[in-house]
């Protein structure tokens, strides 16, 4: 017959284990997302998503980050993060050539990396989280080929160097090269200042003939409103003005007509998730950060998590402004 000490031993037993694993996270347990343009609706959106999943797990999140495009002091406060030793950084990459050695230095320090929203495919983090670019440009592309009836001069909006940026130009590209009467006048870098696709945009409209502009197209989430409200000044509701994300001022340009679509993208899951994979990776650590996992066909981890994205314009708009709004009480 068991002794009383075994049986009282053996019951306890469950509860330490549930003990012990409710105390697998600590407020101790620091995350940091790292981007730029922090002031921006959509990063407040992403911020959002990586608070609450820190809420979740009750461990503590940290945002670092300019609130205007400087990608230099995003490195800075890369390097400030990395220094902090933390569990995790989630950074979305506004050059990928400045802040690839930042993001290799802190994966060679031991800190995971996991890119999200904009990648840096070449650096030593593990994987990106966000939009699939490429597709998201052919999703706009085809949208644009459609109302110019396949021909017609266009003029993107973009900060060119910036991975995400460029890739959603290349997937426009990719359309309008089976549509040769759709030409691209010119890529405008609006340097992170959407006042600069506002005086572009009232010089394009100033040009006719073969010269005539008949759709903008923003690549970025602060130029639509702007883009737009040129358009509405000069009367030229005869132009095509494609948008990116699901800002409210770009919903209601939507629904008035004066913006024919835009792309709507999951910054807050790319938040979310992107603190939910970093907190299995610190308490799962692999033997090695600075494998290349992408070619190793039994990882445990992927190469890319796609957040989702999708064509929002008047037959969709009140889904995504019912959504928007309830985000927002």
């Amino acid at each position: 017959m068991p002794s009383v000490r075994k049986l009282v031993a053996f019951a306890l037993t469950p509860t330490l284990l549930l003990l012990t694993s409710c105390a697998r996270h600590s407020q101790s347990e620091v995350y940091y997302l790292v981007a730029t343009n922090m002031s921006l609706s959509y990063w407040k959106t992403a911020v959002t998503g990586f608070n609450a999943a820190a809420t979740r797990y009750k461990v503590t999140a940290k945002i670092a980050g300019p609130d205007n495009y400087d990608p230099q002091a995003e490195l800075q406060e890369l390097n400030k993060a990395v220094a902090a030793k933390p569990a995790g950084i989630l950074i979305s990459v506004a050059d990928e050539s400045l802040l690839k050695p930042g993001i290799d230095a802190a994966v060679e320090a031991g800190v995971p990396v996991i890119t999200m929203d904009s990648d840096a495919a070449t650096s030593r983090r593990l994987f990106f989280i966000g939009t699939n670019n490429v597709a998201a440009g052919r999703l706009g592309g085809q949208r644009i080929v459609e109302k110019l009836g396949g021909r017609g001069n266009v003029v993107f909006f973009s900060m060119p160097g910036q991975p995400n940026l460029d890739e959603r130009l290349q997937g426009f590209k990719d359309i309008f090269a089976t549509h040769p009467d759709i030409k691209i006048l010119d890529v405008v870098n609006i340097k992170g200042d959407a006042r600069n696709a506002f005086d572009n945009t009232e010089q394009y409209l100033t040009q006719t003939g073969i010269a005539r502009v008949a759709a903008f197209i923003c690549l970025e989430a602060s130029s639509g409103k702007t883009v737009a409200d040129a358009v509405r000044r000069q009367k030229a509701t005869d132009r095509v003005v494609l948008a990116w994300d699901v800002e409210q001022d770009t919903l209601g340009e939507i629904k008035d007509g004066t913006i024919e679509a835009t792309i709507s993208q999951k910054p807050y899951t790319m938040g979310f998730v992107g603190l939910k994979e970093l907190d299995e990776i610190f308490h799962n650590k692999p033997r090695s950060l600075t494998k290349d996992y992408s070619v190793d066909a039994f990882s445990e981890y992927p190469v890319f998590i796609d957040t989702g994205t999708a064509l929002v314009d008047k037959a969709n708009v009140d889904i995504y402004a019912k959504s928007a709004a309830e985000h927002q009480q």
